[in-house]
């Protein structure tokens, strides 16, 4: 309902303030310019925010300290507190940080932005940087429109600087011109009331644009143009910084709980830090006063004093906040606590975490471990066993054997209360990646979307086992309650075997550990239709209850192949070129047989060779 009334209400006021004066439209075009040049500065960057950002995000947010700093670079290179404040909410929810790394690059950030200021107030209005403006943006669309994905990104960014710097020039020039019909210093507003008003307006102004630097570059200029008083500049400057948090707010609002805390963090750095700047003003007025007396700034440069000001509060704020992350962070876990429905819903496929390939990978990849999780417990369940058993060192053939029942899971409904509605999620996230699929996190993608596949396979073959296993395993014919129990026994070996690789093993090791146990699986099911083959023979079990067996054996073997190529993928993580290493050596269906049949000739031959041996002997006695 506010976006309804909002926007006609400032096109409205844009409209009746260009009839008013043709100096007010230069100003509104120079910020319409700059924020448009904000946009392609953002869209440039994006384009380098592959594996490399991961990769620093991952060496560079290990403490607090170093997120603090990440944050605050980052933002000074960037030059976009809200592109590095979407980028961690993005990561955060993907769960590629954690909360306290998310909430250190806010704290970061807000001190990095002010970069900007001085940038600006230093350089932007004492040269004429539209100069510079024209040749960017000739060379800039050039890069465009070239192939290249990096020239293209360099491109975006050289047309984002033209555009800034231009915004810039118009701005100081509609100032300018300004003055000489409207003098806005004379509705300045002196005092504290003066300063809670400036501040709600400067807050306003960035809710509006969306964009802290937009409003600052406005109030630099207009300072510089003597259009606003140094005091009341100072409060926009402080209603700026307590403005710029909705974009956060805005980016958290499709994000999961994790998303929502942090954006709540970032409002909550910004609040504390525009009050302490409130209240002690005229404290840092003089320290500004007495820095800027130190370091040679004149006292009439006002604009060079408020990019100084702007610092200075920031720096408090991250001073004053850093100490209260922890217990910041167990507030905002109590606040925001994770949703549990009765159907399980994705936890990490956020609108937010497809901005980027590498994020949109990583959300694929949590959310898909998420789905073999329930999977797990499901088969666990249909089995008979529990999750402790699983991963105890219990033999698992006695445990079932001990049972006297075997209680019926209904997997259909299992499958729609926790595997459905993710696995549609998943297919429907990976189709809505917008990137390129030349994009290296596309062949993730691609494997990620089979292993998922591999997985929804074992739960409905689990369905067809489950019939004649309940059928028998609760009867009285011993065999078959025995040939059932192997069957159920070997498949939760199997769960156990890949949660001691997943928990246990490197990623160049565990591709080895499973083909170690895919040889396994294919021996074990062969030994199993031998066995089968000899009770029939001896009449333990009739053809028919026979036949019964080789199919659930088939639908065994069938469950445990698909876990461990879902496996494969899911438990490979690491370096891209190492997991696509690994996934290269892994075997495949007609190196297994072959292996599988070399130990089978050796065996045969072992055996061959033992009974020669063996006659020889007693030709000897």
């Amino acid at each position: 309902m506010l976006k309804k009334i909002l926007l006609p209400t400032i096109c409205f006021i844009l409209a009746y303030g260009f009839w008013l004066s043709d100096d007010f439209k230069e100003i509104s075009a120079g910020v319409a310019i700059f924020m448009f040049g904000m946009l392609s500065l953002e869209q440039g960057f994006r384009t380098f925010t592959g594996g490399i950002l991961e990769k620093l995000i991952n060496k560079t947010t290990s403490s607090l300290w170093k997120s603090l700093s990440f944050g605050m670079i980052s933002t000074s290179i960037l030059q976009s507190s809200s592109l590095v404040s979407v980028i961690t909410i993005s990561f955060l929810s993907a769960g590629l940080l954690t909360l306290m790394g998310g909430i250190g690059i806010i704290f970061g950030a807000n001190l990095g932005t002010t970069t900007g200021a001085w940038l600006i107030a230093g350089l932007g209005l004492k040269i004429k940087i539209s100069a510079y403006a024209m040749p960017m943006l000739v060379f800039g669309v050039l890069l465009i429109f070239q192939k290249s994905k990096n020239l293209n990104g360099i491109g975006y960014i050289l047309v984002g600087l033209g555009f800034l710097f231009l915004g810039i020039h118009y701005m100081k020039e509609g100032f300018e011109a300004f003055k000489e019909t409207i003098n806005l210093a004379a509705y300045a507003v002196e005092g504290f009331s003066g300063l809670l008003l400036f501040t709600l307006i400067g807050a306003l102004a960035t809710f509006v644009m969306q964009s802290s630097h937009a409003t600052l570059v406005l109030i630099i200029t207009a300072l510089a143009a003597q259009q606003i008083t140094y005091e009341n500049a100072l409060a926009l400057a402080i209603g700026a910084n307590v403005g710029t948090t909705i974009t956060a707010i805005l980016g958290s609002i499709s994000a999961n709980a994790q998303g929502k805390r942090l954006a709540a963090a970032h409002l909550a750095f910004n609040l504390v830090t525009g009050l302490i700047a409130i209240l002690f003003i005229k404290q840092l007025l003089i320290t500004v006063d007495e820095i800027s007396l130190l370091t040679g700034i004149r006292e009439d440069d006002y604009t060079l004093k408020l990019a100084l000001f702007h610092t200075l509060f920031n720096i408090i704020g991250v001073v004053v906040m850093t100490p209260l992350i922890k217990p910041l962070v167990q507030l905002l876990e109590r606040l925001f606590k994770e949703k549990k429905p009765e159907i399980d819903q994705p936890k990490y496929l956020t609108d937010s975490a497809i901005d980027f390939p590498e994020t949109a990978a990583k959300a694929v990849l949590e959310e898909s471990l998420h789905v073999y999780d329930n999977a797990q417990s499901i088969l666990i369940h249909a089995l008979g066993y529990k999750r402790p058993e699983i991963l105890s060192t219990l033999d698992l053939l006695e445990v079932a054997e001990e049972q006297k029942k075997l209680t019926r899971l209904d997997i259909d409904a299992a499958y729609a209360r926790s595997i459905k509605g993710l696995y549609s999620a998943i297919v429907a996230f990976i189709s809505r990646a917008d990137f390129s699929w030349q994009v290296e996190q596309s062949a993730d993608l691609h494997h990620l979307r089979e292993a998922n596949q591999h997985v929804v396979e074992s739960i409905k073959d689990m369905k067809h086992l489950q019939k004649n296993m309940i059928r028998y395993i609760n009867a009285d014919d011993t065999a078959m309650r025995y040939a059932y129990d192997q069957l159920r026994s070997q498949l939760a070996v199997i769960i156990r075997q890949l949660e001691e690789i997943r928990l246990t093993d490197e990623s160049d090791t565990a591709i080895l550990s499973l083909d170690a146990l895919k040889l396994m699986v294919k021996e074990t099911h062969e030994s199993f239709y031998l066995t089968l083959n000899e009770m029939m023979r001896k009449g333990r079990i009739s053809p028919e209850k026979g036949t019964s067996l080789m199919n659930d054996s088939n639908y065994t073997y069938s469950i445990a192949m698909n876990l461990i190529r879902a496996a494969q993928t899911l438990f490979v993580t690491g370096p891209k070129d190492m997991a696509q290493a690994v996934r290269t050596i892994a075997l495949d269906d007609n190196e297994l047989q072959a292996v599988s049949d070399h130990h089978q000739a050796l065996e045969s031959n072992e055996s061959i060779s033992n009974s020669i041996h063996q006659e020889h002997s007693r030709n000897e006695t």
